[in-house]
This record gives structure tokens, C-alpha cells and sequence, in this order.
């Protein structure tokens, strides 16, 4: 892991130093061993505040969105789900490719700082769902690559100096059974699924967290905090908080990279990618299978138009 970190400073300090890249988006060291948040550095004598480890889960992608109207180069540490959030932001036109850097790494498969109970205690810590249903750990997409980290867009097991560590914890083991929750949900009732969405809705409180964290959510004004009147009231009750999350699965539908992380940061535990892996199930068995997020180069099911598309639905 340190021999990692200082290849990544030393990377930093070589692209500021050259004047290559105005800032640097990374992680650093937190308060406690088991917080390692967002980081962004301008300066070479920054570079030693980068670090990396099991805690660094934090998609850095949305935080571009900040400089999108920037002439300035960024450079961004990513991780394979980062990889593809970034992909999907040049795909959407927030982000031009040759105003960012993106330096690839391993990823060790990122444990779940929730579960700490016993801060004494640093061992076993459960892996994060997504990690485990994780199907792309390498980076889709980079301009150079660290930790002898592979470059694939493809699914693969992980691989790079983090790669043993990863598949010990456990990472990609259930990327097969990741829509299980889809189809528990599918088999149940109409009146059950009424009750079980009525209830994840009655507990979210609109704090648009899952908005925020999103790559595919980068509309400059969103719609939920629009001046106009009419769409949504400001109360969080159970009918407005379920057109907010019944809207934004399907404004994210064939653009959502599958990187969970709007489950991880919802304060409510509510499933929010159960809905979205649905919607992908459903894209894949209308259109074939596609990964948003994964080819630069493919327009997604949703972006265009076909004439063999199917319309069963007109």
C-alpha cells in the first residue's frame, strides 16, 4: 500500500510541478483510521496529504462537476466504478476529455466504515455490498495507470498490487446474484410491492444525497430545486418523495454505471439500486446487454434511435 501512495505523489507532484494540471482530486487521511475523504490539491507541497486504502470509497467523479465551466486541467485518481463515472460525464457533455487527467488504480475492494463498532478494532471488516457485486474493479478508462493496474473495458477479476488483497476480501463474488433483490421484488404482489415501496418512501427525507454522489445525475439545475412551481412540494411526504425517486431512476435509466454509490450515502437505507438494476435488467432484455459507462466510443440503448428498436409499448 505505501509503495502505492507514493507513486501516486509522486505522479501528483510531477503533473502540478509541470504545470500540466491546475489541481489534483485524490483522497487523504481523515480524523480517524477509518475515514479517508476527498482531497483536492493544487500545489506540490500538498502531495504528500494524497493517500490511499480500504476507506477511500468516495466516487470522486461528481466532484468535476465543479469545474466543468473551467479551462483549467484536473487530474483524478479513479478506481474502476470512478472510471466509469467519468466516462459517463464525457459521454453527457459536463466534462471534456482533454481537460481531465485520469490516473488509474488497483482498487483493494472497499470495506464498509459503518460496520466499525469496536474502533480498536481493524480486522474483518465487512466488505461494501457494491464491492462485492462489483463487476468492473479496473479502471474502464485512464490517460495512465498505477500499481501495474490493468486498463479494460471489459469485467475481469482485479488485478495490480491490490489484486490478491481484493479477491481475498471478497470482491466481484456476488456479481452474479446482484439482481436478486430485482427479482425478490419482482415476486411479489402487486399490494406487497405497493407496501414495500410505500415504506422506503415514507423514510427518505429528500436530502438529495443520491442526487449529489451521481455522475449520471449533472444537470446543471435539477428539477426537484427548480424556482418553477408545480412539480414537487417541499414537504418530504410519501407521494412527493416517491415521484422524486420513481423520476430520477428514470432519469438516470441506460446512464446509471451501476457504482451504488446513491445506496451507500442514502441516510434512510433505502434500496435504491434494486429500482435501477431493474430498469437495467429490463434495458438489457429490450436492447441486449449493455454497461453504461464502459466504451467511450458506444452510445447507450437509450441515446438513439433504431429502427428494429422494439415497440411493444406503442
Amino acid at each position: 500500500m505505501k509503495e502505492l501512495i507514493k507513486e501516486m505523489q509522486a505522479v501528483a507532484q510531477q503533473l502540478l510541478a509541470s504545470g500540466e494540471v491546475k489541481g489534483v482530486l485524490g483522497w487523504t487521511k481523515g480524523s480517524r483510521w477509518y475515514l479517508t475523504p476527498p482531497l483536492f490539491i493544487q500545489s506540490v507541497e500538498e502531495v504528500e496529504k494524497l493517500h490511499y486504502d480500504e476507506f477511500a470509497v468516495n466516487n470522486l467523479t461528481s466532484l468535476l462537476l465543479d469545474y466543468r465551466n473551467s479551462d483549467e486541467k484536473i487530474a483524478i485518481f479513479v478506481k474502476g466504478c470512478d472510471s466509469r463515472g467519468i466516462l459517463r460525464l464525457i459521454q453527457d457533455k459536463q466534462v471534456q476529455k482533454e481537460k481531465v487527467h485520469i490516473i488509474g488504480l488497483p482498487c483493494f475492494g472497499m470495506v464498509d466504515k459503518e460496520a466499525v463498532q469496536d474502533h480498536r478494532n481493524r480486522h474483518n471488516l465487512p466488505l461494501l455490498n457494491k464491492c462485492q457485486e462489483c463487476r468492473y474493479p479496473n479502471p474502464v478508462l485512464a490517460d495512465q495507470a498505477l500499481g501495474a493496474v490493468t486498463i479494460t473495458k471489459e469485467p475481469a477479476r482485479p488485478t495490480g498490487l491490490t489484486a490478491e488483497v481484493a479477491n481475498q476480501k471478497g470482491v466481484g463474488q456476488k456479481a452474479e446474484a446482484r439482481y436478486e433483490q430485482v427479482q425478490a421484488i419482482e415476486a411479489m404482489s402487486a399490494d406487497e410491492k405497493y407496501d414495500f415501496w410505500q415504506k422506503q418512501h415514507e423514510k427518505c427525507i429528500r436530502c438529495y444525497a443520491c442526487r449529489n454522489i451521481c455522475p449520471a445525475c449533472n444537470c446543471r439545475e435539477c428539477i426537484f430545486e427548480s424556482d418553477q412551481k408545480g412539480w414537487v412540494n417541499k414537504a418530504a411526504t410519501k407521494a412527493d418523495n416517491a415521484f422524486f425517486g420513481i423520476t430520477r431512476a428514470m432519469h438516470v435509466a441506460g446512464r446509471c454505471v451501476d457504482c451504488g454509490e446513491c445506496e451507500r450515502v442514502c441516510p434512510a437505507g433505502i434500496p435504491i439500486m434494486a429500482i435501477n438494476r431493474k430498469i437495467m435488467q429490463d434495458i438489457d432484455e429490450l436492447f441486449g446487454s449493455y454497461d453504461a459507462g464502459t466504451d467511450l466510443e458506444e452510445a447507450g440503448p437509450l441515446n438513439h434511435f433504431k429502427l428494429d428498436d422494439p415497440e411493444e409499448f406503442m
